[in-house]
């Protein structure tokens, strides 16, 4: 299900709607193609294409994505009532209340625009909203701007590099939070090339090569473990070298001193099997092949990363003594490792409970910025919050995975466990070592919250280290006033 660009035809439309795991009416989908396009008909963009090729395009990204009916119906309409007579009432008698209720959603969000920082910071709000409402009308978002960013050549210099940095401060932390990565990547990359049009002109032509070697190195490693898990009798779907994306790896070279011999994942091995239990078998067999680094096995597997995440990982020493990432999955995996809230229309395994709590953040999001009446405050503040930050994931002692932003303090984790572990937190043992609630926690830490059950009140002295916005917030609004 990549989400390379094609030609933006209906027929192309039509053809990748087959591959869809939902039940799709073709005809209606066409009925609503030709609605759009006699919308928008006489409407050009800035390319001078015509208009229709816009929904259309957006409408093939959710097909790619594998959404559902009405989502795919309402990318082809999302433009109709903001940019056309054509009203909301007209696409519910012809498309139905659900298709309506989308396109509403996408239309009550207008166009992000840097028209004053009021307009700005309302849209913003109301998007946040929208999400809370119906998750799908943030993906049909994401489709949109994928397109636009596509064309962004096409806009004058100013704009183009508001959009852009837009994406990356907006859209692409959010598509992580939803663990699509698959549209996370491609987002930043095609920002990048506005945002940091030197530094990505220097990656650009930096990687070429090493890419390179580095899929032919991964090649040769393909042909050697395919040979053993043939002779092991070992069944698997698809082994493949995986390139790291350049915006992906530009953050982390910067990390690296923009040394690349510490970058271990330029091309990962990527390895699909049918069950879970072949994850653990091939590990076995790569282990057996090449040794692994100390420390470097990652099993999200086991433990998955709060927003579904699920994968073993490996760092091995190859032939000649190369560092090579290796990742191993299912095909349910692997789809929510590439579209992760998306993948729940494809593969219907979650129940609405567990959906429910991995888009808590987004409830919170929305009580979060009920608090902040000043617009200017607002937007400032909404760049340093939880989701727009690098994240860490600890572990409670039962070995639960907590997702917290970088910088997050024990209690913080306190409060994301539960209000009364919070008010009542007392001090911590992390890594069995005993620590101060004001203590920054790091990556990996196990973490066991030490509690005065008499208590009933948070200090208010808790706000100067307190990062979460739900540890603040319960702080301000439980802790006795001075």
């Amino acid at each position: 299900m990549p989400l390379t660009q094609a030609k933006n035809t209906l027929e192309n439309l039509l053809e990748e709607l087959k591959n869809n795991p939902n039940p799709i009416d073709e005809e209606l989908v066409q009925l609503a193609y030709v609605f759009a396009s006699a919308a928008h008909e006489g409407q050009v963009r800035k390319s001078g294409k015509p208009y229709i090729t816009h929904p259309l395009a957006t409408a093939l990204t959710l097909a790619r994505m594998r959404l559902d009916q009405p989502t795919i119906i309402a990318g082809l309409l999302h433009d109709v009532p903001e940019e056309t007579p054509v009203t909301l009432q007209e696409i519910k008698k012809n498309f139905g209340a659900e298709v309506a209720q989308l396109v509403e959603g996408i239309t009550k969000l207008g166009t992000l625009k840097y028209r004053g920082i009021e307009r700005y910071a309302e849209n913003l709000r109301k998007m946040f909203v929208a999400m809370a409402q119906d998750i799908r009308v943030i993906l049909i978002k994401f489709a949109d701007r994928l397109h636009n960013l596509r064309t962004l050549e096409h806009l004058p210099k100013e704009k183009r590099e508001r959009i852009a940095h837009e994406t990356l401060e907006i859209y692409a932390p959010i598509a992580n939070r939803l663990g699509i990565w698959e549209m996370q990547g491609i987002l930043e990359d095609l920002s990048f090339k506005y945002t940091n049009p030197e530094d990505y002109e220097w990656l650009r032509t930096s990687t070429t090569h090493r890419y390179e070697q580095k899929l032919a190195y991964v090649a040769k490693l393909q042909k050697i473990l395919e040979k053993e898990m043939l002779k092991q009798g070992m069944a698997y779907t698809i082994v493949y070298g995986r390139p790291k994306r350049l915006y992906s790896l530009y953050k982390k070279l910067l990390r690296k001193n923009k040394d690349f011999d510490k970058v271990y994942d330029l091309v990962a091995l990527r390895i699909i099997v049918p069950a879970v239990a072949d994850c653990y078998t091939v590990l076995g067999i790569v282990h057996g092949l090449w040794p692994p680094l100390p420390e470097r096995l990652k099993d999200y597997i086991a433990m998955p990363k709060p927003n579904g995440y699920r994968s073993l990982h490996t760092t091995v020493f190859g032939p000649d003594g190369e560092r090579v990432e290796v990742q191993i999955r299912t095909e349910d995996m692997n789809a929510q490792a590439e579209f992760g809230i998306a993948a729940h229309w494809v593969y219907k395994e979650k129940d609405k409970r567990q959906q429910k709590r991995e888009l808590q953040w987004i409830q919170e999001l929305v009580t979060w910025q009920k608090e902040i009446a000043d617009n200017t405050e607002y937007v400032k503040k909404l760049r340093n919050i939880d989701i727009f930050s690098e994240h860490i994931f600890v572990f409670t002692p039962k070995g639960d995975v907590i997702d917290l932003p970088d910088g997050a303090t024990v209690i913080d984790f306190a409060y994301t466990i539960h209000t009364d572990i919070g008010n009542q937190a007392t001090g911590s043992l992390v890594n069995e070592k005993m620590v101060s609630l004001d203590t920054v926690l790091q990556d990996g830490d196990v973490i066991e919250i030490i509690r005065d059950k008499n208590r009933k009140y948070p200090n208010r002295d808790w706000l100067e280290f307190a990062k979460t916005g739900i540890a603040r917030s319960k702080i301000r609004a439980l802790a006795k006033p001075f």
